[in-house]
């Protein structure tokens, strides 16, 4: 399947103020950046037709897939000053770069490249800055035996601030850490068919526009996923990513565990879970922006939620 890759966006959180900054799907995780993590592991599973989404930045990007160096990551044998690769990343890769606009929505990026989607009625996307281990083809199987129109992976808050319960008088009646609510934020890693475009206007974005409208139909179904899932929005967040590959500890690298899918880590939702229809019985509901990487809150029902979760992205 074809994957679409949102990597235009500013990332102003991710930037430093000074000249030169790349943009954030560009900032390196390893020897390599984070837009090739996520490659990488939509290529583990076979999908190695990528559409990419450009804006700012976009000459960064470009120039490190012209002038890509496989032995950077790659074993080589050197003879008579020749190089022989012993193993290769990117050579069965189909890469399209598509200037889709410095401001445009997310939605409007996607719109912009329907046409590289050659008529394909099921393709992936993604934003091209967060790490997961998650099942690509039982996400994928869920969404194609389910005959919804689109599907977002969804995820435990990731943020450390608490949620206060108020009573009568301003007391209060329970703190909660937001990690610990019946709460889902958006987590990327979609899985559309071509009916999402429906009902994404101009200048309208995947998620408040596209998901929204779906899920009012009954037409999203989301994948919940408790294992590993990071977002980069921050340097800070970076930095660990970093910090945590330097040490050896990159469960988003499926690769380096060799080919298929590995079984569940601890505390991944099951396979009789299933997955979770947002829009019967699971809402989207929007939320203001902030430091999460998700663009929507999926709340359980019966829940009561004492506080806003952060969701926002960026494109």
């Amino acid at each position: 399947m074809k994957v679409v890759l949102f990597c235009g966006g500013y990332g102003t959180r991710m930037r430093t103020g000074t000249p030169g900054d790349v943009p954030k799907p560009m900032q390196l995780v390893g020897p390599r950046p984070l837009i090739w993590h996520v490659m990488r592991y939509y290529a583990h599973f076979g999908h190695t037709e990528f559409v990419l989404c450009l804006g700012y930045g976009a000459h960064h990007i470009k120039d490190f897939f012209l002038n890509y160096e496989e032995t950077t990551s790659n074993d080589f044998v050197l003879r008579g000053g020749r190089v022989e690769l012993l193993s290769t990343d990117i050579s069965e890769w189909s890469i399209s770069f598509v200037q889709t606009g410095i401001d445009s929505p997310i939605g409007e990026r996607l719109r912009r490249v329907r046409d590289h989607l050659g008529g394909d009625d099921m393709f992936l996307a993604n934003y091209a800055d967060v790490l997961t281990d998650a099942p690509l083809p039982e996400i994928i199987d869920r969404f194609a035996a389910s005959g919804a129109g689109a599907s977002m992976m969804v995820v435990p808050p990731a943020d450390t601030f608490h949620c206060v319960e108020l009573g009568e008088r301003g007391l209060v009646g329970g703190i909660t850490p937001v990690s610990r609510m019946p709460l889902w934020v958006n987590g990327g890693y979609f899985v559309l068919r071509q009916e999402v475009f429906d009902h994404i206007p101009p200048g309208g974005d995947l998620v408040t526009d596209g998901c929204a409208e779906l899920a009012k139909r009954g037409r999203l179904l989301a994948y919940p996923h408790r294992g590993y899932w990071r977002p980069t929005d921050t340097v800070r967040e970076r930095v660990a990513l970093d910090e945590a590959y330097s040490r050896g500890e990159r469960p988003w690298a499926l690769w380096e565990r060799g080919p298929g899918t590995p079984p569940p880590l601890p505390g991944t939702v099951p396979r009789a879970a299933g997955a979770v229809p947002a829009g019967a019985g699971a809402p989207v509901a929007e939320a203001p922006p902030g430091p999460s990487a998700g663009g929507a809150v999926v709340a359980v029902p019966g829940a009561s939620v004492a506080g806003a979760v952060p969701g926002a992205r960026t494109p």
